[in-house]
């Protein structure tokens, strides 16, 4: 029997129990969950619409809807009036006997299943979904809930439907649905045909900051103009034709106000009836700049064409005698857009506009009108920032994905605080007003501003161009637009905190109010955790970790070109970025989306082993310098320092063959049984033996427990006696047949003592608890909490523009009186 030399003495044993007969036989339930299974499974089966490589199939099709439409605002009713002339394109390879309308404006009326399925938290008052971080000891109502519950209640609110014609100005029948209409085709519409109807129809237009919607007006009371002034931002104000596709038929889920909206690409062609002193910005291209623009305006505009600052197409100064104006009149603004998927506009005398073309390489479109709309109490603050945030969200975003493709990407200032349409979108941030007349802005407003025009011009990308169902799959469009914000806003100031880092979303991810990505938006408990930061995260730590800039970004961009102008769905995303990449992430997919596990890796013990040779003269020596390296009992120390002899140490001429050897001496039986056994090795394995001998690496297994469930990348960080450092990464894969326990064997070189390690010491894999991810465990700093957070929340707000300029005054020096 040849004898082998064991290599490896393990500081663990395994142990297994068997039983004597079948009736012993103890079955215990397995408890094996595979994380990589195959998402496949799960995801809907590719067809020749939809391709398993996640492309549009060579069946792909999708609708076309053109609008032209004709609408008059009227000022002082704070209302829309318009016609509209629908002409739908059937591309489908199916007939269709009716369609579809979105009608959002009728979600504020008091009937409508949003209104009446809107659930109070009796925390703060609102409305919406309930916050379930935390419980109230009481139930309170805000006077912000009271302002809304008395306009709902004093406004006449929704559509109001005049006429619905076919070509002919033949009635059609229709039937209203909560916030949608069915129109009921006069003949079938069968595939590759089209069909054209008319609209007449008007509603009030709601108060943006009394509801709290996607769009309305805003009043000023103390401009210098009777009555004062407003600020109309005005979206979803026509009725639009929902969605219908391959995967859905018709897109005719009711909109409760979170889900947004998804619709068809088409042209428009609009005519917005305005106040003579009114600017307007719209989707689009102006068609009649002569009639409603000055000579100069027209001349300012071509020169911010080539500028390299933006131009004041209507300065500070003219907005402001605006504002006082008494013309009377209307004029008509004439926009076209082509094949866009919405249309949205802002009207109102307030507005100083300023412009800047963009120069990009795309030979279809060099050129880019960035421009920006906001009112005085903008100020400095948009003058700097609004129009330099969309020019920087262009480069960074067409970089990442394709050029912009659209004449115009616009910022406009308004009472909502973020919302993106093609080509235009609303954002809030302002000036603060001061007695001395000044205006100054906080670092937040900056902040905020800056991050949230890259976020919402970004959206032009996602999901306006990109076009997934937002009602649908939220994060396909605030998730993707959000991980790119992030690397925008890094590439802006690494210092603004909307980096999307996974430390922004440990919190959410061990919360109790965690639900899965993949959630309906109307669902979801926490939206902004949810469809925002989670998703945005996720895609960052698959670029950052797990297939590295290059993979990603190859994939990402694959994935952009391919659903331009396209509706993909979160299949296609997830079979693209797989396909394209080359590296199974169906494990990664699965965890992030469609769970609500979390990332919590602890490294539990390591243990260091050692080359057990057989060979007594060095496996003896070895045991002897451990023996000794073991700590002195303390009665034999403090006997030595007390200047005690021993026994021994007293008759060392009396001392017999033991006293002169250890318990570790070798003896010539054991050198001979060794040299007998090493001589039957194989010759490889004498060479094996004697290279280990003479290498003497250090061999360590460390044991890991992954908590959270959710399998990841282990990032490994390793520290030497002699101070060097090591960075190691075991992939996700080191989970698939042990998903909640593993070990690994990691080898260092005989000068790489190891002395401690830490898993993802840099935060990049979400990792909710860091205390066990060090070995030994260490002391966590934290911060401590010293002020309450009102406290917190008014030195963020600090105006250190403002308050820098009062005067130092001298301290006044008490005398104490005798």
């Amino acid at each position: 029997m040849r004898v082998c030399c064991q290599l490896l003495l393990l500081a663990f044993t395994s142990s297994a129990i068997f039983t004597s007969s079948a009736s012993e036989i103890v079955q215990s339930k397995g408890h094996f969950e595979d994380k990589f299974r195959q998402l496949e499974e799960s995801l809907p089966t590719a067809n020749d619409y939809r391709n398993a490589a996640g492309e549009p199939g060579k069946d792909y099709w999708q609708q076309q809807v053109d609008y032209k439409i004709n609408v008059t605002l009227d000022e002082k009713k704070r209302r829309i009036e318009g016609k509209q002339v629908i002409t739908y394109h059937n591309n489908s390879p199916y007939t269709l006997k009716y369609l579809w309308l979105q009608l959002e404006q009728n979600r504020f009326k008091s009937d409508s299943i949003a209104e009446r399925s809107s659930t109070f938290n009796g925390v703060d008052g609102s409305v919406s979904a309930a916050n379930t971080y935390g419980d109230s000891a009481f139930a309170k109502i805000s006077l912000q809930d009271l302002r809304r519950q008395h306009f709902l209640a004093d406004n006449n609110l929704g559509y109001q439907i005049a006429a619905v014609t076919d070509a002919n100005k033949k009635p059609l029948k229709y039937t209203i649905v909560g916030a949608q209409m069915r129109i009921d085709l006069p003949k079938s519409l069968p595939h590759n045909q089209s069909t054209t109807l008319n609209i007449n129809y008007s509603y009030n237009i709601l108060e943006e900051d009394a509801v709290g919607a996607r769009s309305g007006y805003e009043h000023f009371p103390d401009d210098e103009r009777e009555g004062g002034n407003d600020i109309f931002l005005l979206a979803q104000w026509f009725p639009r034709v929902a969605s219908y596709s391959d995967y859905e038929a018709w897109h005719n889920k009711e909109f409760l106000g979170s889900g947004e909206f998804t619709l068809e690409f088409g042209n428009y062609d609009v005519s917005m009836t305005v106040p003579s002193d009114h600017i307007v910005t719209a989707t689009g291209v102006l068609q009649n700049s002569k009639s409603v623009l000055s000579a100069a305006q027209r001349e300012r505009l071509e020169k911010a064409k080539t500028a390299k600052k933006p131009v004041f197409i209507v300065s500070a100064d003219e907005a402001l005698a605006n504002e006082s104006s008494v013309v009377s009149g209307t004029k008509t603004w004439h926009f076209k857009a082509d094949n866009v998927r919405d249309f949205a506009w802002a009207s109102s005398r307030k507005f100083i506009w300023d412009a800047q073309g963009y120069q990009q390489k795309d030979s279809n479109n060099p050129h880019v009108m960035a421009m920006s709309f906001y009112p005085k109490e903008g100020g400095e603050l948009w003058q700097r920032y609004s129009t330099a945030s969309v020019i920087h969200t262009l480069k960074v975003y067409s970089r990442f994905t394709f050029d912009y493709p659209y004449p115009a990407a616009i910022s406009v200032n308004g009472p909502v605080g973020g919302m993106e349409y093609p080509m235009i979108s609303f954002n809030g941030p302002r000036t603060i007003w001061h007695d001395d007349e000044s205006r100054t802005y906080t670092l937040s407003e900056k902040q905020f501003l800056i991050g949230v025009v890259i976020h919402e011009v970004g959206h032009n990308y996602f999901p306006m161009i990109v076009n997934s169902d937002e009602r649908q799959w939220t994060w396909m469009d605030e998730g993707i637009n959000s991980f790119l914000d992030g690397i925008a806003t890094r590439e802006w100031d690494p210092n603004l905190p909307w980096g999307r880092e996974p430390s922004d979303v440990t919190e959410y991810m061990k919360s109790n109010v965690q639900v899965p990505i993949m959630t309906q938006s109307d669902s979801v408990l926490q939206l902004g955790p949810n469809a925002y930061i989670k998703p945005a995260v996720a895609l960052n730590i698959l670029r950052e970790v797990v297939l590295g800039r290059e993979l990603f970004d190859f994939a990402f961009q694959e994935y952009s070109h391919r659903w331009m102008n396209k509706r993909p769905t979160p299949s296609d995303f997830f079979r693209t970025m797989e396909e394209a990449s080359g590296v199974d992430l169906d494990w990664f997919f699965r965890g992030w989306f469609y769970t609500t596990d979390h990332v919590d890796i602890s490294l539990d013990r390591i243990y260091k082993l050692r080359l057990d040779t057989n060979n007594p003269d060095i496996d003896f020596d070895r045991r002897r310098q451990d023996y000794q390296a073991k700590p002195m009992p303390y009665s034999v120390e403090r006997n030595q320092q007390s200047g005690q002899k021993t026994w021994v140490e007293l008759n060392s001429d009396n001392l017999d063959y033991h006293d002169q050897h250890d318990q570790f001496s070798v003896t010539n039986k054991e050198r001979n049984k060794y040299n007998k056994k090493h001589a039957e090795l194989d010759p490889w394995e004498q060479q094996v033996l004697a290279r280990a001998l003479k290498e003497d690496k250090n061999y360590y297994v460390f044991n890991f427990a992954n908590l959270g469930g959710l399998v990841m990348p282990i990032l490994l960080e390793l520290t030497f006696e002699n101070g060097n450092t090591e960075s190691l990464v075991l992939p996700a894969e080191i989970w698939r047949r042990s998903p909640s326990q593993v070990s690994k064997l990691i080898v260092t070189d005989k000068d790489n003592i190891l002395v401690s390690a830490v898993v993802d010491r840099r935060g990049e894999t979400a990792d909710v608890d860091i205390e066990n991810n060090y070995y030994p465990r260490q002391i966590i700093p934290s911060r401590i909490e010293a002020f309450k957070e009102e406290e917190r929340k008014g030195n963020k707000y600090r105006d250190i523009m403002h308050d820098n300029k009062e005067a130092l005054k001298e301290p006044e020096i008490k005398v104490k009186k005798k």
